[in-house]
């Protein structure tokens, strides 16, 4: 069936992009207001989008209201701000920070999460999180409704338990137990569900068909 996303409303482009575009990484962004105040939210609008310079992107939507959330005000006020990625065991504290407070109440104090320090940028990193980078602003895109917030990641905090070799970099990602969105209101699924395909080279390729 054809859609044509030029002819519809805002609202069915999202249902269908969000039940098609899966699963989606999660980033729960944690930032600071100027007065310190911590806001956590979660957003799968994201991935990473290079190495040199290593940045991820994600899309922040506005309130209701047309306001600007905390996350999008804090990055622009402050210029900094961490992202920490799901695993299964914090899904619930997660879908906590998703709830609409009002603006500077402390989504992780309400979630009763632990924060550590990080080291390049002043917002505070995730503990429950197994993999946390630090980020600074790249650009700020407007798209419609959205921003497209890019960030340049300058530094990784990775669970010991998940790190092979570290002179390597190689990471155990399953051992990570991360999730990913899914379609609707509220599902999820899990990274360890995965299945192995062979990189095939061009040559081989045409081997085979000879």
């Amino acid at each position: 069936m054809l859609f044509d996303l030029d002819a519809l409303p805002a609202s069915s482009r999202y249902k269908l992009l969000v039940s098609t575009v899966v699963p989606r990484p999660i980033a729960w962004v944690v930032t600071q207001d100027a007065a310190g105040v911590l806001n956590a939210a979660p957003y799968s609008f994201f991935n990473v989008f290079g190495s040199d310079p290593p940045v991820v992107a994600l899309g922040v939507g506005n309130r209701p209201t047309g306001a600007a959330k905390d996350t999008l005000a804090n990055i622009a006020a402050t210029g900094e701000f961490t992202v920490c990625l799901v695993p299964e065991t914090a899904l619930d504290a997660m879908n906590v920070t998703a709830a609409d407070f009002p603006p500077g109440e402390d989504e992780v104090a309400q979630a009763g999460l632990t924060t550590l320090p990080s080291t390049k940028v002043r917002p505070p990193r995730l503990a429950e999180s197994p993999v946390a980078m630090e980020c600074t602003l790249f650009q700020t895109l407007p798209i419609g409704a959205h921003s497209m917030v890019i960030g340049q990641v300058r530094a990784m905090h990775i669970a010991d338990a998940a790190v092979m070799d570290p002179v390597k970099c190689y990471i155990d990602s399953p051992a990570l137990g991360l999730v990913g969105r899914l379609h609707g209101a509220g599902w999820y699924t899990r990274t360890s569900d995965r299945m192995e395909v062979k990189r095939v080279s061009a040559a081989d390729w045409m081997a085979r068909k000879d």
